[in-house]
């Protein structure tokens, strides 16, 4: 049996840090219109450049087929992506009077993976993406928000990175973003 739909692609994953505690401190119809709005605010982001495979509670998983995937792209779309972030929750504190303790962590990774359809979900299989959810349960972050590139991305996006505030780990490196928002004029990604 062989599979025609299996192609080398990134991976990107989203995640709120902090999600857990708000679930437990917010009121649950206002808890739920913030991640609405914070989840819309990341795809609309997006720009349509990945496509959505599922929305699990605060994280997106984003896939794009791409044999020849550019750090300077992601990485400018991660920027964009955190700052229309801290932007909406700084307005919906504005607009609710109310403290909005999240932040936002990114895993960007690489391989070969297939999807299968069920009913009208696409599903992702493959051992990247796998890799890319074990790798959102690191214990080597030392900041709430922060983008983890996989060896794997870094090394197929042939892109020397030289980052100072990048830190090395086994499996890939990690770029912390810093507190405050960037101010920009429009947030696509072209």
């Amino acid at each position: 049996m062989e599979n025609t739909n299996i192609n080398n692609g990134i991976i990107l994953i989203p995640d709120f840090s902090g999600f857990t505690e708000f679930v437990f401190n917010t009121k649950l119809y206002t808890g739920e219109y913030i991640v609405k709005q914070l989840l819309s605010i990341l795809i609309d982001v997006n720009n349509q450049y990945f496509d959505v495979s599922e929305i699990e509670g605060d994280a997106i998983l984003f896939y794009r087929y791409d044999n020849k995937p550019s750090y300077k792209k992601i990485s400018g779309m991660l920027k964009n992506m955190r700052n229309a972030f801290n932007m909406k929750i700084q307005e919906l504190s504005e607009m609710l009077n109310t403290a909005i303790e999240l932040s936002l962590k990114f895993i960007v990774h690489y391989g070969k993976f297939s999807q299968y359809n069920i009913g009208s979900f696409r599903k992702l299989y493959g051992k990247p993406i796998v890799e890319a959810h074990q790798m959102l349960k690191n214990g080597f972050a030392e900041q709430p928000s922060y983008a983890l590139y996989s060896h794997s991305f870094l090394e197929k996006s042939r892109q020397l990175v030289n980052i100072k505030d990048m830190e090395l780990f086994e499996f890939g490196e990690i770029e912390y973003f810093e507190n405050m928002i960037i101010k920009t004029d429009n947030f696509k990604c072209n």
